[in-house]
């Protein structure tokens, strides 16, 4: 067993066990103890609960983890399927949305469960990628020459094992109109270990045009193990974006975003998208508002050059690309 995968394995699944790791105190716990996340249970993998400040409830990286009973309170314009992924389904394990561009389901795994996550009750049973479908898979992006770039996503790619992912990526380079392969993931933030060799070496030796989209929404996350290991993917002539979500409590404020903007440079990463919340039920306490979210960009605009700053985006069903706010 790898490394990433023990840290994968012994991630903290009861919240109980995550508060007394951080030295919250029994009389806070009791907060949280009746709720540990229902359909959608705390994960939270302890190289990134190494970086929460202990004792504090409210630091930033276990507000975006840690389960509330505020997830069951229902809002107006919040449903299960805010981004409207479930109408396009294009076949068991794809989705398209953009022209030339399609979005393989390749698990639903995933080493951290963020409670904002637009996919919390997506129906992973029944699209995604298992060995016996790849072979279909391949065939229909083989058989259609209008796409040029495929998105691995989840759950997280990088759940799967490095064989496994190698086998995935190698099939789809043979494909001779697709030159852009891009891939999704928080696992080198949260698990920086699965960034192993093997998987350094099959990005360095993929033909096609590779692009990895990190998800950070605070500095607290980027560590010296995380920069070290940007870098190495860097190396093998990947390009390195980050896409963060707005939250309240964890990231809306300016100084925050602007120090966020500067760490991912020091890692290697250009700052992509700032997304508004999906609204995924029981996300609301999250919810940042837009005139709010547009200061926030005017003043990450006011002190940084314009590549550190990031596009305010917000997903709406059926628009034939982000919608810039």
């Amino acid at each position: 067993m790898d490394a990433w995968q023990k840290d994968f394995g012994e991630a903290f699944v009861r919240i109980g066990d995550l508060l007394h790791y951080l030295e919250i105190s029994p009389k806070d716990q009791k907060a949280f103890l009746d709720f540990n996340g229902g359909d959608f249970p705390l994960r939270v993998p302890r190289p990134f609960a190494e970086r929460m400040e202990k004792g504090d409830l409210k630091d930033p990286l276990l507000l975006q983890v840690l389960a509330s009973a505020l997830e069951q309170i229902s809002a107006p314009g919040f449903n299960v399927d805010p981004v409207g992924d479930q109408v396009q389904i294009r076949s068991k394990s794809m989705i398209q949305k953009y022209r030339g561009r399609a979005l393989i389901i390749t698990t639903g795994a995933c080493a951290i469960h963020c409670r904002y996550c637009f996919r919390k009750a997506f129906p992973y049973d029944q699209h995604s990628v298992s060995p016996r479908h790849t072979e279909q898979l391949i065939e229909e992006i083989t058989q259609d020459p209008s796409l040029s770039e495929i998105i691995l996503s989840g759950g997280d790619p990088l759940s799967l094992s490095d064989d496994r992912i190698a086998a995935l990526i190698q099939e789809i380079a043979t494909i001779p109109h697709i030159k852009t392969l891009r891939i999704h993931t928080r696992l080198p933030v949260v698990i920086p270990n699965r960034v192993t060799s093997q998987l350094i070496y099959t990005l360095d030796t993929l033909s096609l045009q590779k692009i990895m989209v990190i998800h950070a929404n605070h500095p607290k996350e980027l560590d010296g193990h995380v920069e070290n290991k940007m870098k190495a993917i860097r190396q093998t002539g990947t390009l390195l974006l980050n896409q963060s979500v707005l939250l309240k409590g964890v990231n809306d404020d300016a100084n925050t975003l602007i120090q966020l903007s500067q760490r991912l440079l020091e890692c290697g990463v250009l700052p992509y998208y700032l997304h508004l919340l999906d609204r995924i039920e029981g996300s609301q306490h999250f919810e940042v508002a837009e005139p709010i979210a547009r200061d926030l960009v005017a003043s990450i605009r006011a002190e940084l050059p314009g590549y550190l700053v990031p596009r305010l985006v917000r997903e709406i069903e059926g628009q034939p690309s982000k919608t810039p706010i």
